[in-house]
């Protein structure tokens, strides 16, 4: 869960640190024991019902947990059913688990099954190339439908959708696409080969020759692939370095 940000200037209320610790134990309580009510989470953490459902409110209003109905087993006692807490999706992915570390497993299996080396690089950049082709079967129908001036923003538009941040702008000779987050990064700081299909894909789809300047995944604030505005070729540079 984001703490809000604060701009120059401003001042955090006294308290605010400890309150989202508290809200953040509230949601871990439920992330270790499963969907609970307002009770069984006041007792855990030695809060009042008050305060817990205060807490509550706010991680319902901000998406990361939801009420829902006790399941019962058995025969239903008489009144109304008790209502627990639940993490959403979103509730979810704001802890860590271990997604990352099972991605990059994954891959440095594949690469050591294909004999490690060249051939295991060469068989992580097949596996790079397969996710991004299904992954940009989406992305070319958006950009089927834009003209060709108006593409770089469709394709920011659809990589938002997945996830990315993705903005395009104007740039001297061309245009900028800037990805502002990348689900991927930690994974792609040992494995750039998912970088530099990505940046294939992206040359495809634009139908022009494009620039990765920068990533993530290298230590940059953003990923940022620059499209010239006119070329008469369609290759496509090395991925996931910034240039020498």
């Amino acid at each position: 869960m984001a703490e809000p940000a604060t701009g120059t200037g401003s001042r955090v209320p006294a308290g605010h640190d400890e309150l989202l610790g508290t809200r953040n134990r509230v949601a871990r309580s439920i992330l270790d024991h499963g969907p609970s009510t307002a009770a069984e989470l006041a007792e855990r953490l030695e809060l009042t019902q008050a305060a817990v459902r205060r807490h509550l409110d706010a991680l319902v209003a901000e998406g990361v947990v939801e009420p829902r109905e006790k399941r019962v087993y058995g025969a239903r006692a008489r009144g109304r059913p008790a209502k627990v807490f639940a993490l959403t999706d979103c509730g979810r992915d704001a802890f860590d688990q271990a997604y990352d570390q099972l991605a990059r497993d994954a891959l440095r299996w594949i690469a050591q099954s294909a004999g490690g080396g060249e051939m295991g690089d060469a068989a992580v950049a097949a596996f790079a190339r397969a996710r991004m082709a299904a992954q940009a079967e989406g992305y070319r129908e958006a950009l089927a439908a834009v003209a060709p001036e108006d593409r770089a923003e469709a394709l920011a538009r659809a990589l938002t959708a997945d996830g990315y941040a993705a903005t395009a702008r104007s740039a001297p000779v061309g245009e900028q696409l800037c990805q502002h987050h990348c689900p991927v990064a930690h994974v792609a700081e040992q494995f750039p080969q998912l970088c530099e299909a990505e940046t294939e894909v992206f040359s495809r789809l634009l139908g022009t020759h494009v620039q990765r300047l920068a990533t993530i995944a290298h230590g940059d604030g953003v990923c940022t692939t620059f499209i010239p505005k006119k070329t008469t070729t369609a290759s496509t540079s090395t991925a996931g370095r910034n240039p020498a």
